[in-house]
């Protein structure tokens, strides 16, 4: 029998600094959640520019749209998705993709971007996020889970499209029989998030009454194919390694645990590899959690809603389990597109952090630098 941790999210207020700890499942729910805005005045009388967050970890507004190519901005009011980073060796570059555009890298020290020729299927496709993966033989791929097509599109760094995983076929025999049921009645496949560990992808699906995270097993690597495995875990529901809204999926790097964003519980989910649920971690009630990234010891986490909607959607910075700061794009930096958030990574360059966020109705992106 498997042992289940179960975790508690408690907030303190100190000096306007926001922290959390991870105990037991629950969730504390904070009506009176409060920011305070950053803006100072230097000596000369010239406002500084905008920062928000707490303590050393406060940003302050970097790049905004118009640093990227006109094709992205063109596109960027209808983005849908989210960002990953190549964390290889000598690496750095963070992609995303966007309808009509097609794949985007960003330089690893963030000034730079490249357009990379995409295939037609995917250009035309909604790319609900990306991950960047690496086979045994250390060769790396790109996936990007199209949730309008419900396909996952697998191409080479440089945008050659390698592999095209289907929806599963109603003679695909998954372990749970919710699943199996779900796609023989003609359930459709929407695919969320996708990543990968030791040889098998995992999709989450949280776009659909399913809402199973499923597992694809590599079954060769030249050329590289990919079919459907019985592996399934988690579901629609409100107990500990289920899911409201199953969203982005990860796995933090140096690592083979899975986190899966549970956006309408405010919480995420932390699975082994082979499906065995293992904790929680709960995030403040009606923060609508839809991606997380880890780097440096410091995960960030992009709501779609925050507690106090009038103020848009908070980014929120862990160390560890602990909320040790949270960012305000809209209320505090006046990045006025910035009401929903959809994806953001972190980054550390030179010993200072960088986060890279996008928006969601409209869509937008944006790079924020820690202010040291």
């Amino acid at each position: 029998m498997r042992q289940v941790v179960f975790l508690i999210f408690a907030v303190t207020f100190i000096i306007g600094h926001t922290y959390a700890h991870v105990g037991d499942h629950a969730s504390t729910e904070t009506e009176n959640f409060q920011f305070v805005a950053h803006h100072e005045v230097a000596e000369s009388g010239l406002q500084t520019p905008a920062t928000s967050g707490q303590g050393t970890l406060k940003f302050k507004v970097l790049y905004t749209r118009n640093h990227f190519p006109a094709e992205v901005v063109a596109a960027i009011d209808k983005a849908h998705g989210g960002f990953d980073v190549d964390r290889r060796e000598g690496k750095g570059e963070t992609y995303f993709a966007l309808p009509a555009v097609g794949i985007i890298q960003i330089s690893s020290d963030l000034k730079t971007t490249r357009l990379i020729e995409t295939p037609a299927a995917l250009k035309k496709a909604n790319a609900h996020y990306v991950t960047v993966w690496t086979t045994t033989d250390g060769t790396p791929y790109l996936s990007f889970p199209a949730n309008d097509v419900g396909k996952i599109f697998t191409t080479t760094m440089d945008g050659k499209l390698v592999h095209t995983l289907e929806a599963p076929g109603v003679m695909t025999d998954f372990k749970h029989q919710a699943v199996n049921t779900y796609f023989s009645e003609g359930g459709k496949f929407v695919p969320t998030g996708v990543t990968h560990v030791d040889g098998m992808l995992y999709v989450t699906t949280g776009y659909s009454d399913l809402d199973y995270i499923l597992g694809a097993k590599l079954t060769s690597l030249d050329p590289l194919e990919a079919d459907w495995y019985p592996l399934a875990f988690g579901g629609k529901g409100d107990e500990p390694g289920q899911f409201g809204t199953g969203h982005h999926i990860t796995v933090p790097y140096g690592t083979k645990r899975l986190d899966a964003s549970d956006r309408a519980n405010a919480e995420i989910e932390r699975y082994s590899a082979d499906g065995t649920y293992l904790e929680t971690l709960p995030l403040i009630k009606g923060s609508f959690p839809c991606s997380i990234d880890y780097e440096a010891g410091y995960a960030v986490v992009a709501c779609l809603f925050g507690p106090n909607k009038d103020k848009g959607a908070p980014l929120y910075i862990l160390e560890g389990n602990n909320l040790v700061s949270t960012v305000m794009l809209k209320e505090e930096l006046g990045v006025e597109t910035f009401q929903h958030l959809h994806g953001a990574v972190i980054r550390k360059i030179d010993g200072k952090l960088y986060i890279i966020a996008q928006s969601w109705n409209p869509g937008d992106i944006v790079i924020l630098e820690q202010v040291m």
